[in-house]
């Protein structure tokens, strides 16, 4: 499977730029991704704080996670702009009938596909050797674009989850 995302992220962008990963609990359909990229240009079009427009974007990666990123060095993010984006990602969730915001789910790289497995399945998923330390995960706590390109997509034994699982320490 092929990672590489970062041509898709503008390289004038603040290194500090404040970036949400909203993840799927499936994967978005093609006809799916067409029609949430429209809403998401039309979304980002629009994005502003305080009335003026952030410089910002909006993508699906991978078929799964939709990115939202804004550059607060041009223009400063207000919690009503935060707002403003959740209550656009509850729109699509409800649209397309897909959950967005579980953080239950922890997502993989398993023999080249995405693989999501509920975090209660982990140790069991680790136990039969289905995740190694070395398989890749999809690090959604990460906050920057700087983190996205650095601590986004990384192996499981660089991640939290080598600290809370007996297995990676």
């Amino acid at each position: 499977m092929n990672t590489d995302f970062k041509h898709l992220i503008p390289k004038d962008f603040n290194a500090n730029s404040r970036t949400w990963i909203y993840q799927a609990d499936r994967d978005f359909t093609s006809d799916e991704v067409d029609k949430i990229r429209g809403e998401l240009q039309q979304f980002n079009d629009s994005w502003d704080s305080h009335g003026i427009k952030l410089k910002s974007i909006a993508e699906i990666l991978f078929n799964r996670f939709v990115i939202l990123m804004a550059d607060g060095a041009v223009v400063n993010i207000c919690g009503g702009s935060v707002d403003e984006s959740t209550r656009f990602i509850k729109n699509i969730e409800k649209e397309f009938s897909v959950g967005l915001f579980n953080r239950q789910l922890l997502t993989f790289i398993v023999d080249n596909k995405i693989a999501t497995i509920p975090l209660g399945n982990v140790n069991s998923e680790i136990e039969n050797g289905y995740i190694t330390a070395d398989t890749l995960y999809f690090n959604n706590t990460i906050l920057t674009k700087d983190e996205l390109f650095q601590k986004w997509i990384i192996p499981v034994k660089k991640s939290w989850l080598a600290n809370r699982l007996p297995h990676f320490k």
